[in-house]
């Protein structure tokens, strides 16, 4: 029997859905994670015994994308394109509604390609920044700006993430090899002014000069995403049912979170500063990780792995309410990390000393 255009076309689509629910399962596998870390415990805070300040009355707030935040943080970009994603991104936005932080949907391009919607989850959070997502490769190909203003439209999104993820389409069995054009694509996306452009890493890292680039570019944010956390090169070669071995040397590749984080703070051009933000991402385990990140210079931090195992812990059966309960964790742990420096917020913690390797910075 002969394959049709149409008929290779769906069968294409349907993999990838196949495989975004094949991603969950082993993002939540403990064999996945870089063997490396994030660096963060590099970095050490002046510990202050007479804060002078009540804890209840830390102030987090920020203001991200034009809408008020609760706290810096972020519901990093996870999954997205089938029925079990769909019911773990409804639980996501309602638990970021509920304590008022941000929200990045994974890569929409499998559900749209399959002519699924998730309009429903601005409905579930109308208050706060919802972030869509598509693929620098996906961007780059015919039709990709046109598929970029589908998943803003769908969304009702505040900004769209495209996501850089060389390391991981090379060691997938399926992925794509030919970056060329991605920084065009970038460029004309920006160009087009749907919204606000975010540029991602998915956990190799993005290096100073790249940001910098980006940023001249004209995006709106770079989310540094370096190594520590979820590897998708180890997802990847753990979908392959053939010799890794060309791979291995690759497995723990790329730049970890705080040496990215330092590196893109430090080239940020002042003047610009409040319209090139960064986003620290990659391994962030806690509140405090999220506070030292800020400290650097991020103006949001973000958590994808943690996030996604805490709501599907136990049976693998979405939990909005233990999910909750570690987002006021992240939240109360982030409180604490200005209270024991004696900063009443957000600005007063950023004046605070701090040591890198035991060196004043």
């Amino acid at each position: 029997m002969t394959l049709d255009k149409q008929q290779i076309l769906t069968g294409q689509k349907i993999a990838a859905a196949s495989r975004k629910d094949a991603h969950i399962d082993l993002a939540l596998d403990p064999a996945t994670k870089s063997s490396g870390n994030n660096g963060f415990d590099r970095l050490r805070f002046d510990h202050c015994a007479l804060p002078e300040i009540g804890l209840s009355a830390i102030d987090l707030s920020v203001e991200f994308l034009g809408k008020p935040l609760a706290a810096p943080m972020m519901i990093g970009a996870m999954t997205g394109g089938t029925m079990r994603a769909e019911a773990i991104n409804r639980a996501l936005a309602a638990v970021a509604q509920d304590h008022k932080i941000a929200f990045a949907v994974g890569s929409q391009r499998a559900a749209l390609e399959l002519g699924k919607t998730a309009s429903d989850l601005r409905a579930i959070a109308p208050d706060i920044p919802i972030i869509g997502n598509l693929g620098g490769i996906q961007l780059a190909r015919s039709g990709g700006i046109d598929l970029a203003k589908a998943a803003i439209d769908d969304l009702q999104a505040d900004a769209i993430a495209i996501h850089l993820n060389p390391l991981q389409e090379a060691v997938q069995p399926e992925g794509e090899h030919d970056w060329r054009g991605v920084r065009d694509a970038i460029s004309a996306l920006v160009k087009a002014d749907m919204a606000p452009v975010i540029v991602k890493e998915v956990g190799g890292g993005i290096s100073a000069s790249i940001a910098s680039d980006l940023f001249a570019l004209g995006v709106a944010a770079v989310d540094v995403a370096g190594f520590g956390g979820t590897n998708w090169a180890r997802i990847e070669a753990a979908r392959r049912d053939d010799d890794i071995t060309p791979f291995a040397p690759f497995l723990d590749w790329g730049i970890p979170t705080l040496d990215c984080l330092m590196a893109v703070t430090k080239s940020r051009t002042e003047t610009l500063r409040h319209e090139q933000l960064i986003i620290a991402s990659g391994g962030l385990r806690h509140g405090l990780d999220a506070m030292r990140a800020y400290w650097l210079g991020a103006d949001m931090t973000s958590l994808a792995g943690p996030m996604l195992k805490r709501l599907l812990d136990d049976d693998k059966t979405p939990s909005p309410d233990q999910l909750g309960q570690f987002a006021a964790q992240l939240k109360q742990q982030m409180a604490l990390a200005l209270f024991l420096t004696g900063a009443a917020n957000l600005a007063a913690f950023r004046r605070k000393p701090a040591w890198l390797d035991g060196q004043a910075l």
